[in-house]
């Protein structure tokens, strides 16, 4: 992977940084990393906001443009917002809810097939990151004090969810299902309003 390219997925998967973060990750100097962050703002792929700091200079961080987003943005979208709208038109808001439900039911069938030999929610989870990645949502697990937020920084889904909103809660749908009588999960962070990533807050729930 280009040097560039790894800039863009750090970037994706981590949201601002600044040069001095990107120097020590690549093993560069930070001299050579502003050259790489410069190129691709002159790219239009990243823009910079400099933030204050209790002593010396701002801070530079960078962060991705939506053009810089746009690179992670699946092409064949475009033709499932195209089937989409096609729905809609012969059939109505009905018949967009009836392909929404059969693919979360098709979905939520193969992650309980995957999911079935787990042991702990934790391993659970685990193994749903795993069939997120595979899928393109650049997926991953933090332990909370509370429980686990599962990250998805990217959304192979976005422009599509944004004509049909019912695939956003479809997604959810689908890990409350997984993870039911054993977690609460709630949509915390969103994409397609506006934050750099999707984030799920998964509670596990206590016994009486």
């Amino acid at each position: 992977m280009k040097s560039s390219d790894k800039i863009l997925h750090k970037i994706k998967r981590e949201g601002k940084i600044t040069a001095r973060q990107l120097a020590d990750e690549l093993s560069i100097t930070s001299m050579g990393a502003r050259q790489h962050l410069q190129a691709l703002e002159d790219e239009g792929l990243l823009n910079h906001s400099d933030i204050k700091v209790k002593v010396g200079r701002p801070a530079r961080h960078w962060s991705l443009t939506q053009k810089g987003h746009d690179q992670f943005i699946d092409r064949h979208q475009d033709l499932s917002i195209d089937i989409i709208n096609a729905i809609g038109h012969a059939y109505g808001q009905q018949g967009i809810e009836k392909v929404t439900a059969q693919r979360e039911a098709k979905i939520l069938q193969r992650y309980q097939q995957n999911l079935s030999q787990c042991s702990s929610t934790e391993q659970k989870l685990q193994t749903l990151v795993q069939l997120r990645e595979q899928e393109g949502y650049m997926a991953e697990l933090e332990t909370t004090e509370t429980g686990y937020q599962l990250i998805e920084n990217h959304c192979p889904i976005c422009h599509t969810a944004k004509q049909c909103p019912a695939l956003c809660q479809s997604e959810l749908n689908i890990f409350q299902t997984l993870l039911e009588n054993e977690c609460k999960v709630v949509h915390q962070e969103h994409i397609i309003a506006g934050s750099h990533r999707c984030c799920y807050l998964i509670t596990p729930i206590k016994g009486d």
